[in-house]
């Protein structure tokens, strides 16, 4: 697969990564053998860049992933990179939370994950979420230390503003920013992704499928009861009657093309910006092996206006978070 750089750092990363959250939490039931297969089978297809945090789950997936790692030795901790966050507080069965940036979390909180995720050092380790009470200087200083402590490689930020981000790379080098973007989440194209691009910094989008809508095969009246769709303004009421008239005129072109929607998502963009690495979840081998085939498809520039225009921010209802979910979100 084809590879990307994260920043400055010196790390290559597949072009496709892989989000592993659904694997512990928010989606419904899982299964840690299925999710270790479905990890095992990623690997396999060329993706190196595997994200999770330590509130998925409340720690539940980054033991999955040290497991994961741990299985292969050696030999698969050198091929794995391995991302995980800090800074959101939750307790156990509830999704509201609250943001902790002190120096003192961030040391704690990367002693803890990297006990879970069973290594000496974690490859990209991201502030997941931002306190506006400390300063970010702070946040990123207390990172680098971490990394002059030999206990993280490279650092990163997630839903972050601009202005933060250039005051962070001031401090030390940002190697990636985490942010939802997809076809119906185009705010970073608002300036974070020029300012990415000027400063070298990668972009790692995070459900670049709109959470499985864009695949058109999400029926939410079929969801189970702690998969938090069900609450989301996106995928109720007129907003999801709305919204499903944009999939299926994205079915509709991917048809044309003899791909699938979600193909098309991930391939839009892949193809729009060579800085964004997009981390689509799955714990299912089938849907992965159809994500990864998105590497594979050029689209013109004509295809790429045809898609903007379709996915118009303005034809979009409803926030893409619950008000609980905008915590730490800067905009």
């Amino acid at each position: 697969m084809q590879q990307r750089q994260l920043g400055q750092s010196g790390i290559t990363a597949s072009a496709l990564g892989l989000g592993c959250m659904g694997m512990s939490e928010f989606y419904g039931q899982s299964d840690d053998a299925a999710s270790l297969r479905t990890l095992e089978r990623a690997l396999e297809l060329g993706v190196t860049l595997f994200d999770t945090a330590d509130t998925y789950g409340l720690g539940h997936n980054e033991s999955l992933l040290g497991r994961f790692v741990a299985q292969g030795g050696s030999t698969r901790r050198q091929q794995v990179l391995l991302a995980t966050k800090f800074g959101i507080v939750r307790a156990q069965g509830q999704y509201e939370r609250r943001i902790d940036n002190s120096p003192a979390y961030i040391r704690a909180a990367c002693e803890a994950s990297l006990r879970r995720l069973a290594v000496e050092c974690i490859d990209l380790y991201y502030c997941h979420r931002r306190d506006p009470a400390v300063p970010i200087e702070e946040v990123v200083g207390a990172m680098a230390e971490l990394v002059a402590a030999g206990k993280v490689r490279a650092i990163g930020l997630s839903e972050v503003s601009v202005e933060t981000l250039r005051r962070a790379h001031a401090v030390h080098p940002i190697a990636a920013v985490q942010s939802e973007y997809s076809l119906w989440s185009r705010e970073p194209e608002g300036g974070m992704l020029a300012a990415c691009a000027a400063l070298g910094t990668a972009f790692v989008a995070y459900s670049p499928l709109g959470r499985a809508f864009l695949t058109g095969a999400v029926q939410v009246e079929g969801l189970a009861d702690n998969d938090f769709r069900k609450h989301n303004p996106r995928f109720t009421g007129s907003a999801a009657a709305q919204n499903q008239r944009l999939v299926q005129a994205l079915g509709a072109f991917a048809a044309q093309r003899g791909c699938d929607s979600s193909q098309v998502a991930l391939a839009w963009l892949l193809n729009k910006h060579p800085q964004v690495i997009p981390i689509p979840g799955t714990r299912r081998i089938a849907y992965l092996e159809s994500n990864l085939r998105a590497a594979a498809i050029a689209l013109t520039a004509a295809e790429l206006a045809e898609l903007d225009r379709l996915f118009d921010p303005a034809q979009v209802a409803g926030a893409r978070y619950p008000e609980a979910g905008f915590v730490g979100i800067e905009g």
